[in-house]
């Protein structure tokens, strides 16, 4: 009796089984993120060469013209000092200059809130003044500061410059984009609250180049990778004196060991 209980319930659910295996499938839905989404390619940066790469200084300069005159009026830049571009070739009157341009917040004699101009020591000041006020001015997305984007995405200074060139005017016809966002290829959800930032022209340069989109995608994409990295060039110029110290340390300490061991092995023969 028990064998045959057994067996019934075996066949129940051996019938269960081959009933599930013939019944139709939900059809897939296609992951459209996946389909349109597009990795940053490599935009040929002078500093991309892990050891003897550098930043063009002429770049940095047009990266911080695209910045100041584009994407300041949204990004802040907290964690940099106005001192430090004359990192990138800027000299100390210039940097003053910049700085005055700016409104600090600070207090006066009475400890009431008021601004002063900036100095050289400062840090650049946001065009915010706290995060509310960014969401109230932008649809209720907060625009990241930009101080450490070229470190902190995935692809670094290549994904600024994708980011800034990925946008598409037209959406493909099965993906829909919301009023009030945009459809960029290379953004991780493809549609971004940042509308598209640089047109032809819209920058003068002051060396005279030609200010393409591409172009100053890739020298803004070079200035964040410097405000992320200040110290990238030096960092490497350690690196390379540490293993060219340490190959002939190596040899050394080879050579030590090769002739203390010659004067045992030659001890031992005599004997």
């Amino acid at each position: 009796m028990v064998k045959l209980i057994a067996a019934a319930i075996g066949a129940i659910f051996c019938a269960a089984l081959l009933w599930g295996a013939v019944q139709p499938r939900d059809a897939v839905v296609p992951d459209l993120v996946k389909k349109y989404y597009q990795h940053a390619e490599p935009a040929g940066f002078s500093f991309d060469n892990p050891i003897v790469g550098k930043f063009d200084r002429a770049q940095l300069q047009r990266g911080f013209q695209v910045y100041k005159e584009v994407c300041s009026g949204c990004h802040s830049l907290n964690r940099v000092a106005f001192r430090t571009l004359t990192d990138i070739g800027f000299s100390a009157a210039e940097v003053k200059a910049i700085a005055k341009q700016y409104d600090i917040p600070s207090l006066d004699a009475a400890g009431e809130p008021t601004t002063r101009k900036g100095l050289p020591s400062d840090n650049f000041y946001g065009p915010y003044a706290n995060d509310d006020a960014a969401r109230a001015a932008n649809n209720n997305a907060l625009p990241p500061d930009l101080s450490l984007i070229g470190k902190s995405r995935e692809g670094g200074a290549n994904y600024v410059h994708a980011l800034l060139i990925g946008y598409k005017e037209t959406p493909p016809k099965d993906w829909t984009t919301p009023d009030g966002l945009y459809f960029n290829v290379h953004f991780h959800s493809l549609n971004i609250a940042m509308p598209p930032p640089l047109n032809p022209d819209q920058v003068t340069y002051v060396d005279g180049t030609k200010a393409t989109v591409d172009q100053m995608a890739k020298d803004v994409a070079a200035f964040l990778m410097w405000t992320a990295e200040p110290k990238l060039e030096e960092r490497r110029r350690t690196g390379v004196g540490a293993v060219i110290f340490l190959i002939i340390l190596t040899g050394l300490a080879y050579l030590s060991y090769a002739r203390v061991w010659q004067s045992v092995k030659a001890k031992k023969t005599q004997v």
